[in-house]
């Protein structure tokens, strides 16, 4: 049993669990994006919730747990069309701004920019150098199979997303 007095270990379950603890209601917010969804499945639902997943997947210690998981359902929101929209990313950044008094009013400024950058370069950025930014930006990434693209490894931000695109290339033999 774990003491709050002791701090918990970087590399521990405990502490990245710790890190699960949300302020911030993420079904709302992914209720929200649903109930304003009017395209298809390619950049919907199904695509957020497996960046969620890989999100979580790719998280390191540094990383925040709370801004990935709200970059899966917020990153796509603001598409016109459900294949090319290279401004969609600083769209959602934008639109973001309206929701800081609402749906993400407990987030701190620094949660808070670092969810509007992640959004707004995620198509346009191959990384930034920042943990969570760049656990973002390979969490989309290594949901591309959907559309039939596997992507680089080279082509990763992080060292995990590196390791599983490399991964996902042996399986496959060929990539985009």
């Amino acid at each position: 049993m774990h003491n709050d007095s002791t701090p918990l270990h970087p590399n521990s379950f405990a502490y990245f669990c710790s890190k699960l603890h949300l302020m911030v209601d993420i079904e709302q917010v992914k209720q929200w994006a649903i109930s304003r969804w009017t395209l298809g499945e390619t950049h919907g639902i199904s695509h957020w919730e497996r960046v969620e997943r890989n999100g979580l997947l790719l998280a390191t210690p540094e990383c925040d747990v709370t801004v990935i998981r709200l970059f899966a359902y917020l990153h796509d929101s603001c598409r016109e069309d459900d294949s090319y929209d290279e401004e969609h990313g600083p769209r959602a950044a934008k639109m973001i701004e309206g929701l800081r008094v609402t749906l993400l009013k407990d987030l701190t400024d620094e949660q808070f920019k670092l969810l509007q950058e992640a959004c707004r370069l995620h198509t346009s950025t191959h990384s930034t150098g920042n943990p969570t930014i760049d656990a973002c930006f390979d969490a989309d990434r290594l949901d591309l199979g959907r559309v039939d693209i596997i992507p680089r490894p080279e082509k990763m931000a992080t060292k995990k997303g590196k390791k599983i695109a490399a991964r996902n290339l042996r399986k496959r033999g060929s990539y985009y």
